[in-house]
């Protein structure tokens, strides 16, 4: 037995998994929180590191190690290898106002969509350079390279300083907005646009399958990558595979070979971690809305799914449109959820916990979409998350998505997909650890209750 250990760097945590390498079973875990806010310095994800790794018994006996990571938060660093300043994380929204400048200074969203396949909007790494070079010039001139949270703690795992030995991967470095997931190329020429004129170092982009250096025990470092796709890679998802993140918010990717063309910018042209395409649409409105539902209706999670379950299909015409905190996807920050076709018929507890459910599950259908009129084919929907612990989500999606769903056993499957990632690096071939601890769910499609929805939150449109 090999064991190799995967990293999961996220928003709140860093959690560790140790995995024999050829099977891809669990050895030993551990985690430790994250600071809450959304700049950060990134210090502090390398104790959370350190606590998480010593908590899941040391990485001296594992032969490979990769990281996957929080996607877009902007790290800077001095010529000797220093932070410049706080990380500003992909939820910080300093940057909105930053986003919308560089959009317009290269001539609108087509043109980005062209150039990189990724519009900027507060999120993205650019963004944030952006804002930097606007509001703390003084930090943007001690900038002398700039890299993502991955790629960091990859550097630091291989006791680094020199900044020449920084490195990232095609699915992280995809969604900065100066990476091409088409061409695999850097923009340089965007970096700059973004940071008006400086252009610091960036890392180099390596193979999915590379050795990019090794830890001071020996382990081989594998490249990492960027937490969707560390996660398709954790759930062997493969081309025709749809995966459905639903936690806080809700997070949509297929895994496919062509890379989209979306000029409305829903679609985000990111890169999965195989030298594959991962189109992926992202909503700010997930598992939360059944919570605020549920407590609405004084129930627990449990009773709310029953209490969906036993309503027939379409909710007796009751239609939610969960924009509950604005929305991202379509792009209406300032938006309220709504309840429509309300009768002296139709509302009562069940249907309005239905209509939640339905209305939920519509607007990640809806995205879905957005990557099929790519010319994306999705035979097949991996539904995970938290929200996909409910068995009303569970039963009632396949009638929604008009397809097979899969709900995989609950587990970490950023840090397995890094943990897949090491075994490939150590053995130089990609293991297939593909579970069968996993549920399948069928039902009749309703393409009427979608159909219904999407007028629904048209009147939302119509009336921003």
């Amino acid at each position: 037995m090999t064991p190799v250990a995967g990293i999961d760097s996220s928003t709140q945590s860093c959690k560790v998994v140790v995995c024999d390498a050829e099977s891809g079973r669990v050895l030993r875990t551990g985690s430790s929180a994250h600071p809450a806010g959304t700049a950060v310095d990134p210090e502090r994800w390398w104790d959370a590191l350190v606590r998480a790794v010593d908590e899941a018994g040391g990485l001296d006996d594992v032969a490979a190690v990769s990281v996957g990571g929080q996607q877009h938060g902007m790290i800077c660093l001095d010529d000797s290898g220093r932070v410049v300043r706080e990380a500003l994380l992909w939820n910080d929204t300093r940057s909105a106002d930053a986003a919308t400048h560089l959009v317009s200074d290269l001539g609108g969203p087509e043109r980005w969509v062209d150039e990189v396949g990724v519009v900027p909007v507060a999120a993205i790494t650019a963004a944030k350079l952006r804002w930097l070079a606007d509001h703390e010039p003084h930090h943007a001139d001690a900038t002398a390279a700039v890299c993502l949270p991955h790629d960091w703690l990859t550097w630091r795992l291989r006791g680094s300083s020199d900044l020449a030995a920084l490195t990232t991967d095609r699915s992280d470095a995809s969604g900065t907005g100066y990476f091409s997931a088409r061409t695999t190329t850097y923009r340089t020429d965007l970096l700059e646009l973004a940071l008006r004129g400086r252009s610091p170092h960036l890392p180099e982009v390596a193979e999915p399958d590379a050795t990019v250096g090794r830890t001071a025990s020996g382990a081989i470092v594998g490249p990492g990558a960027g937490d969707n796709a560390a996660a398709a890679l954790g759930l062997v998802a493969e081309p025709g595979d749809c995966v459905v993140s639903l936690g806080t918010s809700g997070v949509v990717s297929a895994v496919t070979n062509t890379a989209p063309r979306d000029p409305g910018g829903l679609v985000a042209g990111f890169a999965d971690a195989t030298g594959r395409q991962l189109p992926l649409v992202c909503t700010l409105n997930g598992a939360p809305v059944l919570a605020a539902t549920a407590s609405s209706l004084g129930v627990d999670l449990s009773t709310f799914s029953e209490l969906a379950l036993s309503a027939e299909p379409g909710a007796g015409g009751l239609v939610l449109v969960p924009y509950l905190n604005g929305e991202r996807s379509p792009n209406l920050p300032a938006a309220s959820g709504s309840l429509h076709g309300i009768t002296s018929d139709n509302f009562i507890p069940a249907n309005v916990a239905r209509a939640a459910v339905e209305g939920l599950l519509c607007s990640l259908v809806t995205c879905m979409e957005y990557i099929l009129a790519q010319g994306t084919a999705v035979h097949r929907v991996i539904l995970i998350g938290g929200g996909a612990r409910s068995s009303a989500v569970q039963r009632i999606a396949p009638s929604l998505f008009g397809r097979p769903v899969t709900v995989p056993s609950a587990a970490e499957y950023v840090a397995l997909g890094a943990a897949r990632q090491a075994a490939w690096a150590y053995s130089a071939t990609l293991p297939d650890w593909r579970s069968a601890d996993r549920a399948e769910f069928t039902a009749p499609a309703t393409p009427e209750v979608v159909d219904r929805y999407r007028d629904a939150a048209e009147l939302t449109l119509t009336r921003r």
